[in-house]
């Protein structure tokens, strides 16, 4: 009796794991088909971006370069409006990019050849995505326009997606001999051979599936921003000791700079000391001491070879002081991560005033950044692209044969739900594995509760339909 009880026990908790993965695999199907696609694309955003806008990213190759400020005089001169940032030519066949705020209140991109000063072209600003088209993906992929509730729910797709990998292993895996998982797609047409499919699939493809929620995770607002206050308490994030006595400002990196290290994106920027001189008279002189000729900063050009001299590597983007404490900002996030940087320039004087890179963070804040640029299809290059494109296709795959099998099982007028099982433990123990999900994924843990109370509900309404 003992023995059969047991076997009953797993199989009614077998059968509950089902219920959920099925529920669940609907509910997210929607969010988890965004994310694949999005981010399959955005994989290949450079390649993209080259392809689509090669007359404006690029010019014939020369040796000789002009200086910063006369390319920044250029936009300004064919765009005129407030400079923003300035991205020096990455290779001799590059062009420059310099962000302009226009009297519109618009911010644009003007193309310059660095080695005539000719103007290739503009764009609306897309910022790190490199393209009004790439900076949509990128949107959609974050649910962007849906405000803070769209990143709820890419937060709670991700956290889910981690589960649904790990309950699909837990039906995959053997229960007796007449039901042994599959590794190869047996069955020859209708709902079995979709079952294969979304079995080896997901099978073959759980851990880069687990990787790219686990990795995208440190964006999100509820998980990322615990993971954040939990590395910096600990010392293993983004450490202190780089501000000495600086005042600093209330604006955070993130939105001083076009791509900062993620780690980074939250610490505030400093603030360039006011000259003796400028006194009380500060804000009404600010933007005189600060701009030369057609509001180029005077100290462009010297940040700009200071910042190069200090080993920033091609590929960065310098942002101009705003007001007058701002800093000049030089970021770069580039494929190979242990060289991404961020430097804080005195706009009066030029001094380094905080300068830190992949080396200086601590062990969680490196493997965050090294994830998200492995996340990203940065850090290995082409295989890496390839690797986690074919992880997206696997998504979109699972998907679509998991929506079928749902097709092709479900009654006329019903929505083919498992049935709930009878064990009165299994309720509890589903209650456990909410409770516990929501220690490592909070929004995850709390539809996890808001699906044990309908399952509960269900279960004490059958109970009383069908006495024991």
């Amino acid at each position: 009796m003992t023995e059969l009880s047991s076997r009953a026990g797993s199989s009614a908790l077998y059968r509950a794991v089902w219920r959920w993965h099925f529920v669940a695999g609907l509910v997210v199907l929607p969010f988890v088909l965004i994310l694949a696609v999005t981010g399959g694309i955005y994989l290949f955003k450079d390649e993209i971006n080259n392809a689509a806008y090669h007359k404006l990213r690029f010019v014939a190759p020369a040796e000789d370069a002009l200086s910063p400020s006369r390319i920044v005089a250029a936009a300004l001169d064919a765009h005129p409006g407030t400079l923003k940032a300035y991205a020096p030519a990455p290779a001799a066949d590059r062009s420059a990019e310099v962000d302009i705020m226009g009297a519109d209140g618009l911010r644009d991109t003007v193309y310059v050849n660095p080695h005539d000063g000719a103007v290739l072209g503009t764009l609306w600003d897309g910022g790190a995505s490199g393209s009004p088209a790439m900076s949509l993906v990128r949107r959609l992929h974050s649910l962007d326009y849906v405000g803070w509730f769209g990143n709820r729910l890419i937060e709670a797709a991700a956290g889910w997606m981690i589960l649904l990998v790990g309950s699909g292993i837990y039906l995959w895996l053997p229960r007796g001999r007449q039901h042994l998982g599959t590794v190869r797609i047996k069955a020859r047409r209708g709902r079995p051979w979709w079952r294969d499919l979304h079995a080896v699939t997901g099978i073959y493809t759980g851990i880069f599936i687990v990787f790219l929620a686990l990795t995208g995770l440190p964006w999100s607002d509820v998980w990322g921003g615990k993971f954040y206050e939990f590395a910096y308490a600990l010392g293993l994030g983004m450490p202190d000791g780089y501000w000495s006595d600086l005042p600093r400002s209330t604006v955070p990196t993130g939105e001083a700079v076009e791509r900062a290290p993620w780690i980074m994106e939250r610490q505030p920027i400093p603030q360039s000391p006011l000259p003796e001189a400028m006194g009380a008279h500060a804000g009404h002189h600010a933007g005189v001491a600060a701009q030369g000729p057609v509001g180029v900063p005077m100290r462009l050009d010297q940040v700009v070879a200071e910042v190069e001299a200090l080993g920033l590597v091609p590929g960065y983007s310098l942002s101009m002081p705003e007001g007058p404490t701002g800093v000049f900002s030089a970021s770069v996030y580039p494929d190979t991560i242990q060289d991404e940087r961020v430097i804080h320039l005195d706009q009066y004087s030029g001094a380094v005033l905080y300068d830190a890179g992949f080396a200086d963070l601590g062990g969680l804040g490196r493997w965050a950044e090294w994830g998200i640029s492995v996340h990203m299809g940065q850090e290995w290059g082409l295989a890496n692209q390839i690797v986690l494109a074919l992880a997206c296709l696997a998504m979109i795959g699972l998907c679509l044969s998991g929506a079928v099998m749902w097709w092709k099982r479900r009654p006329v007028g019903g929505l083919g739900v498992p049935a709930l099982p009878d064990d009165g433990r299994i309720p509890r123990v589903l209650l456990v594995m909410a409770l516990a999900a929501g220690i490592f994924f909070p929004l995850v843990g709390l539809s996890m509760l808001v699906l044990v109370a309908v399952e509960l509900v269900a279960y004490v309404a059958r109970r009383r339909i069908v006495p024991s």
